[in-house]
């Protein structure tokens, strides 16, 4: 028989959410890669196609450079940017609580090894490869915005969705950092 001195206390955090992430950056990363391997194949050398109404065209870019096209001649440093977050990631991983944060993470993560492995293993060579992007908005050839892939949106929304949390006052670890209202001194 138990009593309430060797009864484990509970632990009155949210359960981790390791499991999450890495389900959000997998199914993520699975569709950046198979869309960049269809690209490739249907797109290489061909004009852009206009789809819905010339609102987004589809077309084969191969960016040596980070978002907007900065740091072009810079793909070794992306590089190491890249695997410093995934690094960072995993450092956060066991301490993960928060749904939002999961997803968030999840989502910077896919997108952080989606390009990563465009930087490894694509011409013209490791920490020097040209990331495959292929969606342009409003006008073809990135003329209205600049042109994008899965992972570029992943690492956009989860940005995003991340930074929303920390104003919300949201932390990874499932806490709040906002003060109760009851704390809230009155002006």
């Amino acid at each position: 028989m138990s009593t309430p001195e060797t009864e484990p206390a509970a632990d009155p955090r949210p359960p981790r959410r390791g499991l999450l992430l890495v389900l959000v950056a997998s199914v993520v990363l699975t569709a950046d890669v198979l869309t960049k391997i269809a690209v490739v194949a249907a797109l290489e050398g061909e004009p852009p196609v206009r789809l819905l109404g010339g609102f987004v065209y589809l077309q084969l870019v191969r960016n040596p450079g980070a978002a907007f096209s900065m740091a072009t001649g810079m793909t070794w440093v992306l590089s190491l940017i890249a695997i410093s977050v995934v690094l960072g990631i995993i450092w956060i991983l066991p301490r993960l609580r928060s749904i939002g944060w999961a997803i968030g993470l999840g989502l910077v993560l896919a997108g952080a090894l989606g390009n990563l492995s465009d930087r490894i293993f694509r011409a013209p060579g490791p920490l020097r490869g040209h990331v495959v992007d292929f969606v342009s908005v409003f006008a073809p050839n990135g003329d209205a915005f600049p042109v994008f892939n899965v992972a570029d949106s992943a690492i956009s929304c989860g940005g995003a969705l991340i930074v929303l949390l920390a104003l919300l006052g949201r932390d990874y670890d499932g806490r709040s950092t906002r003060k109760p209202a009851a704390e809230v001194e009155a002006p």
